[in-house]
Parts: structure tokens; sequence; C-alpha cells
């Protein structure tokens, strides 16, 4: 793409999301997110090709019905309240609405469906940019409408979300996919503590981006995208099989990584809330996840080549691509458990 067409592309997306990030007003909001999903489709059929025209049309088709129901619950609320201001959705109905409607951007069960296909269907740096920056718009909106979600409903899709997140992910093959089932599944743990704690949210989100990010730049420096070329990184880069294994386990939940620390809040806040079996059965549901991205550092840490790897000349198999922000990715989305009372005291 012209180095000028996508810099244009790429500073709308920004724009959109930042409108919508500091808009009160509804309706502006709304013209955030046709910025943000025009933009969008460009960056999917970057490398154009039958899957990716594919994965941009489906893309288009949902993130325009969620536009759609977006502004019906609007209108709704205007016709109500006869206000615009995000902050005065005072009818339940429209609240309902504008909840499936983020959710359906954010690719939220029932509603999941075409996240797997478009992330499959794109280049690993445009499927980065979905399932990170692409989720920071919605989650902002249900962040200021959070006191009037309705309940019922959003502790069902995000329980949905989790098993769905899980189950999908398990006869995995292609890595995009796997990071798309995995996302469905973080949602679900962030939309579960939406009404209660939405602070604790927001944290989940930045870690979560975090630990996709790391996971994307990795796979993207070596061109891997399926389990198989990912057994090949123990001949090729030896190191970096180890930095995967701790950011699978991490974004798994396990102590004492990054990742635990939302995990452990939520489980925290919800229990202070006298809710048992939910946490309870989202606990069980994320061994699904686990189950999966132990099976991917099966693949790299746990097995050998079946050749070793004598070559003197090493120089082909180094990467020229841009690698600067790899280790503080590293660091931050596997070493920052122990600043959870910081994170406490702040929330």
């Amino acid at each position: 793409m012209n180095p000028l067409a996508s810099t244009l592309i790429l500073l709308t997306v920004f724009l959109g999301t930042v409108l919508i990030l500091i808009a009160n007003h509804w309706l502006m909001i709304w013209i955030g997110f046709e910025m943000n999903m025009l933009a969008m489709i460009p960056i999917l059929m970057n490398k154009p090709s039958p899957r990716a025209m594919e994965a941009a049309t489906k893309y288009f088709l949902v993130q325009a019905t969620a536009s759609m129901l977006l502004m019906a619950a609007i209108a709704i609320n205007l016709m109500y309240s006869g206000e615009w201001a995000i902050m005065n959705v005072h009818n339940p109905t429209s609240s309902i609405i504008i909840t499936m409607a983020m959710m359906m951007k954010l690719g939220m069960a029932p509603f999941h469906f075409w996240v797997p296909e478009v992330t499959q269907g794109t280049s690993l740096p445009s499927g980065m940019l979905l399932l990170t920056w692409q989720k920071i718009a919605p989650i902002s909106v249900l962040y200021q409408i959070a006191p009037i979600i309705n309940l019922n409903m959003v502790m069902a899709a995000a329980l949905l979300s989790i098993l769905i997140g899980g189950w999908g992910g398990l006869n995995q093959t292609q890595l995009r996919k796997i990071m798309a089932y995995s996302s469905i599944a973080h949602l679900g743990w962030m939309m579960a503590i939406m009404v209660y704690n939405p602070d604790i949210a927001i944290l989940n989100l930045l870690i979560y981006i975090l630990m996709t990010l790391s996971m994307f730049m990795m796979l993207s420096n070596n061109s891997t995208t399926t389990t198989l070329s990912l057994s090949y990184l123990s001949s090729k880069a030896p190191l970096i099989t180890i930095t995967l294994l701790m950011i699978l386990l991490s974004m798994g939940g396990l102590p004492p990584l990054s990742g635990f620390m939302p995990k452990w809040m939520i489980i925290q806040e919800l229990t202070k809330n006298n809710m048992m079996m939910l946490p309870t059965f989202m606990a069980m549901a994320a061994l699904l996840n686990l189950y999966f991205y132990l099976r991917l550092t099966y693949s790299t840490t746990l097995t050998m080549f079946p050749s070793s790897n004598n070559m003197k000349m090493m120089w082909q198999f180094q990467s020229k691509k841009y690698t600067k922000l790899i280790s503080p990715l590293i660091i931050l989305s596997t070493m920052i458990l122990p600043l959870t009372p910081v994170m406490l005291t702040l929330i």
C-alpha cells in the first residue's frame, strides 16, 4: 500500500477511536464508529486476495449492522428522554440494544462468528490491530453506560463467551484463529466484571492488549501462522520459544505471571458481590483456554525438531523486521503481578 494512503488510513482509525473516547454526544460516538469501520476495511485488504476480500466483507456487514442497531437505540433514547448525552440513557430497551451493538462490534458470543474468520483472512499485523485497538472503543462505551447495563444479559453473554472461546480453539491449528478465540474468552472475563467494577475491566483490557501485542509481534517477526510452523522455532530461534511459553501461560492466567492479575481481581470482586457459582464456572471454563495454550507450548518448547540445525550460516534465518518493542512488551505481559497491590489501590 502507498505509504501516504496507509498513514492516512491508520490516522483515521486512530482519530475514530479517540473521538469515541472523548465524546459525550451519541451522534459523535456513532460518527467515530463509522470512521473506524470504513478505515479498517482497506487495512484488512492490505494484501489483496479472495480470502482478504471475504474477511473485509464479513467485517463490514457485521459492523454496519451493529452501527444500525446503535443508531436505533440512540433514536429510541432520544424519543423518550430528549437528550443526546451518553450518560442519560434512561430507557431499558435502549440500554439493551446499545449493549447488543457493542457486543457485536467486540465479537462476543453469541455474535462471535465473524471474529475467527476475519482474523484468519487477514495478515498478522491487520489481525493484531483487529484484536487489540478495535476493542478499545466499544469497551469505552460500555464503561460509560455500565450503571444501566442489563446484568442478566451481560452475565449470560460473558459466560457463553468464555465457554465458546475455550471450545472453539480446541481443535484449531491456525494461530490467528486460536488468538481470535482467545480474544472472545478474554472479552467474556471483561464483561463479567463490567457492571460491578468497570475499572477492573479496563485493567483486564490493558493486560490483554499487552499479551496479544507481544504474541502477534513474535509470530509476525518469524512469519509463523500455523502450529506446524511454530514447531520449527526451536531450531531457528530457541530464545523465542521460551518467551512464547511465558506469554501463553500468562494468557492462560497462571501465577506468577501478569495474566493472573485480572482473573484474580475479577474472581475476588464477584465473590464480594455474593456470586459464587459464576466465578467457579468461569475459572473451570478458563481451563479449556489453558489446554490449547499448553498445546502450543508443547509444539514449541517441549518438542525437538527432527534434525538439529548444524548450518553455520544462521544469518539467513535472522528477521529484518522491527523488533525493538518486543522486549518491553514481553516484560509487561509476564512480570507485573507484583504490582497488584498498587493496582488495587488505584482501582
